[in-house]
């Protein structure tokens, strides 16, 4: 499910593609990347190198995971596997394999990377076509699923490293689910480019592809502060009509938004969120708008923030309220009028 909810950064962004701070000696990186921009701002305090260096080493991470993991290019390893080709998954593909694997069976089938043919159906996938008929759904759902594929990827790549994606399947006659990583693939970017500055001894940092990954403090010495967008229809600029102001936590953190409010289409007076429910093959219809959540990576962040949006408010709540590892903010509608619920480690400011 490709997330189309970011965060509004409290800071500005100078027009130039790296900047300085005078304050201790932070630097702002910009640049383009999965079909928008990216902003990393770290303190350059012990790291050997300059802002242009970091800037390239950041661009040509961004661009193996865009070979390796994109469903819009269409040379990446995702996209040849999806065809049916065999390839030689990199680490990347791999790794993420694995991720959405655990994660498919932690949430019972709920966040399910599998599913993309679903996405493709109600045209939120890589292809758009008309409104499906009931037993089009369920056709597609009964042809998609992790549960159709082994857990172990290194089971199948062979001896040259080849990968044959009908080696995949646990029923040898089955049809090949494609795959979308879009639930968590801009989460994992984050966590793959902190992992980079981290080895060239970044303490202070904020990766955002889309959704954040935070660490250390900002230039002015405190938390980095986010602003959580008010999930209104249509609300495309991020910053614009703010519901909260949120300030991070202390250590290493994803924090990601998910929600309905800016890709969705009606059809005969009704709204189609682009949210899906893969147990269903339906995309759902409940009154959360949006859900934050922080995690220890971006990637566990951008999945569980799907997750939320899947099974709705009441489960929701319970499951962020079982989680201590996890914090939230979900925010409802109750007939017309917004309203935010928070765990208890999660303090939404009010905007001035």
């Amino acid at each position: 499910m490709k997330r189309f909810v970011r965060f509004f950064l409290i800071y500005i962004l100078v027009a130039a593609s790296f900047s300085c701070t005078p304050r201790d000696r932070y630097v702002t990186v910009t640049g383009f990347a999965q079909g928008g921009t990216y902003t990393v701002k770290f303190n350059m305090n012990g790291v050997d190198m300059k802002p242009e260096a970091v800037r390239d080493s950041v661009d040509a991470i961004l661009g193996n995971i865009d070979m390796a993991l994109s469903g819009y290019n269409k040379n990446s390893l995702l996209s040849r596997f999806n065809a049916g080709e065999a390839i030689v998954p990199d680490s990347l593909f791999i790794d993420i394999y694995r991720y959405a694997y655990d994660i498919y069976e932690e949430t019972e089938g709920v966040v399910d990377v599998a599913s993309a043919p679903l996405f493709d159906l109600w045209g939120f996938g890589f292809t758009s076509d008309s409104l499906p008929s009931d037993s089009e759904v369920e056709n597609v759902r009964r042809n998609s699923g992790m549960g159709r594929l082994v857990r172990d990827i290194d089971e199948v790549v062979d001896a040259e490293g080849v990968l044959i994606p009908s080696g995949l399947l646990t029923d040898p006659t089955g049809q090949l689910p494609k795959l979308n990583f879009n639930a968590i693939a801009q989460g994992y970017s984050c966590d793959v480019v902190a992992r980079y500055l981290y080895s060239i001894g970044v303490k202070d940092m904020m990766v955002d592809i889309g959704e954040i990954f935070c660490d250390g403090l900002n230039p002015s010495g405190l938390p980095w502060t986010l602003g959580i967008d008010r999930p209104v229809d249509g609300n495309n600029d991020p910053g614009m009509q703010l519901q909260g102001i949120f300030r991070s936590p202390e250590g290493p953190h994803g924090i990601v938004t998910s929600g309905n409010y800016r890709k969705f289409y009606v059809r005969d007076g009704r709204k189609y969120a682009h949210t899906i429910d893969p147990r269903t093959g339906m995309p759902v219809q409940h009154q959360l708008l949006s859900a934050t959540i922080v995690a220890e990576n971006a990637l566990l962040a951008d999945a569980y923030a799907t997750y939320c949006m899947v099974v709705g408010l009441d489960e929701a709540q319970k499951f962020l309220s079982s989680r201590p590892d996890l914090e939230g903010c979900l925010i409802y509608d109750e007939e017309g009028v917004f309203r935010t619920w928070c765990s208890e480690g999660f303090v939404l400011e009010e905007v001035q």
